[in-house]
């Protein structure tokens, strides 16, 4: 069972990996070369939804909860993930200014961030009887990070998940483990920035905070 407060601190300890803030900042734009092709493209917002991936659905959700700025976003539509806007100023004032000054923008976020990562990483994690919320934490980035727990990192090592009779503790510390390595050894330099995320788990796991009571040390922020 996974308390409110331990909910809480996990989603504080992504925005803090994401944004840089354990509150997380809603209004971040940022722009990466990991479009199709290597192309720039915009991330935005408290999870840091991408251009070219769900950046639209974010928008068509923040619209049909009537935000403040609903009518200027929907001539955004047909462009957002088709036409590149990394570099049209307007549209990135205009996500910059809903999240700062709408707070239906914010709420629409945290709805859909909720409905894209956090209950299909819940589920991962109920469906294979985890239990731990350290177990949690590390699924759910994965989910925020990657889009799901990866085939080709959980072929690394032979542990099975607790449904399968699995040590729950073991299957987390080895999917931790071929993470970390993957993401340090990654040819993309943007990829191996990253792996602060799985050194702090573990980080945790060695300290066994596994019920995450204990401060964490999420990337020189404590949660």
């Amino acid at each position: 069972m996974i308390s409110s407060s331990q909910k809480s601190k996990i989603i504080q300890i992504i925005n803090v990996f994401e944004t840089g803030t354990k509150e997380g900042k809603y209004d971040l734009i940022a722009t990466y070369p990991d479009g199709k092709n290597g192309s720039r493209q915009i991330t935005y917002g408290r999870s840091q939804t991408t251009e070219q991936g769900n950046l639209k659905a974010l928008i068509e959700k923040y619209i049909a909860n009537k935000g403040a700025f609903a009518g200027e976003f929907k001539i955004y539509l047909p462009k957002i993930g088709k036409t590149p806007l990394v570099d049209e100023a307007a549209f990135k004032n205009l996500l910059k200014k809903a999240a700062k000054q709408d707070p239906v923008m914010r709420k629409s976020q945290d709805d859909f961030f909720d409905v894209l990562y956090y209950q299909p990483a819940f589920h991962f994690f109920e469906k294979n009887k985890f239990t731990k919320a350290l177990s949690l934490l590390v699924i759910y980035d994965s989910y925020i990070h990657s889009g799901s727990v990866p085939a080709f990192i959980r072929e690394k090592f032979a542990e099975n998940v607790p449904v399968n009779g699995g040590d729950e503790k073991k299957w987390i510390k080895k999917y931790t483990e071929a993470r970390h390595e993957w993401l340090t050894n990654h040819s993309k330099q943007l990829l191996r920035k990253t792996n602060y995320r799985t050194k702090c788990f573990l980080e945790q796991i060695a300290v066994s905070n596994w019920d995450l009571s204990k401060p964490v040390n999420a990337n020189g922020t404590t949660v």
